[in-house]
């Protein structure tokens, strides 16, 4: 659940984004900009925080009445060495917070925290992870609320999609690269599994309400809405004139989260009225006629 410090929508001062190169965190900078928030986006090369004297650099960059977008991670994280590099990244922005401490910190998480359940996810759900990259991020927020006393927010998106994606992973992105070259689909057993989507456009929009109403507690960002991969994979083959085809293969293991990971967002909604998620047809259509527009995947 969310609360306001700002009843009204407020600029900050100042907005800086650590690791604002990536997908999600570079829709949310430019959100902002676009929103006319002053905005400070770094990372490496120009601030690398596994490096010596990380935490010192970034002390003296922050401000008092700053709010800070922390979204710098190695992700997904696989192994234990990439968790210890994650937790040593949140170690020197900890310290950093502890010498110069700042007006508003929003932390960029992962629906990975929550543990997998039959029925559909809310921000009340048990945070007990499956995967090392949902105990990264949940050791991370627990971290980020030691050293921060101020107003905190935890978003965590689940799986999004975005024109501007660069990891082409399995889902809607792929499908529609595959179906814009004319290449088949080939999916995971029969994509069955249903899992929820989120426009990363919309990730942004609901930052940008966090930060301009200086909002504390938990936001999952999340459409609310499952659907399987053979429907996404259809909608993409549907969407060009090729029509190319959409294959299953024969699945090794169990499925994913049982197959089904669903979430409710009203507390979402109830926290921003105005607010309202795409649903994942209209997403995904807003992201195709981009790509006409274009001409690129």
């Amino acid at each position: 659940m969310l609360s306001h410090a700002y009843s009204q929508a407020r600029k900050p001062a100042r907005v800086v984004v650590l690791g604002g190169g990536g997908f999600i965190a570079g829709a949310i900078r430019r959100r902002l900009e676009t929103g006319g928030i002053a905005t400070l986006s770094l990372g490496r090369p120009a601030l690398d925080l596994l490096a010596p004297g990380a935490a010192e650099r970034l002390a003296k960059t922050f401000r008092p009445d700053d709010t800070i977008i922390v979204a710098s991670s190695k992700a997904p994280c696989k192994d234990l060495s990439m968790l210890r590099e994650n937790l040593q990244m949140a170690e020197a922005i900890c310290a950093a917070l502890q010498r110069s401490p700042v007006a508003h910190i929003v932390y960029l998480s992962s629906d990975a925290v929550y543990k997998d359940s039959a029925e559909p996810l809310t921000e009340d759900s048990c945070a007990e992870p499956g995967s090392l990259h949902g105990v990264m991020h949940l050791a991370r927020e627990v971290a980020l609320r030691q050293a921060h006393s101020g107003p905190l927010a935890l978003l965590r998106p689940t799986l999004a999609y975005g024109f501007d994606d660069p990891h082409n992973g399995y889902g809607p992105n792929r499908f529609r690269r595959l179906a814009a070259s004319g290449k088949e689909i080939v999916l995971f057993g029969e994509g069955e599994e249903q899992r929820d989507h989120v426009d990363v456009e919309d990730v942004a929009e609901l930052a940008t309400q966090i930060v301009v109403h200086r909002s504390s507690g938990i936001a999952n960002a999340v459409s609310g809405q499952v659907v399987s991969f053979r429907e996404l994979a259809e909608f993409a083959a549907a969407s060009f004139p090729s029509r190319v085809t959409v294959r299953g293969t024969p699945r090794n293991g169990p499925m994913p989260h049982n197959g089904y990971r669903a979430f409710d967002n009203h507390a979402v909604r109830a926290a921003f009225p105005d607010f309202k998620f795409r649903t994942w047809r209209e997403g995904l259509a807003a992201v195709h006629e981009r790509q006409l527009a274009e001409g690129t995947s």
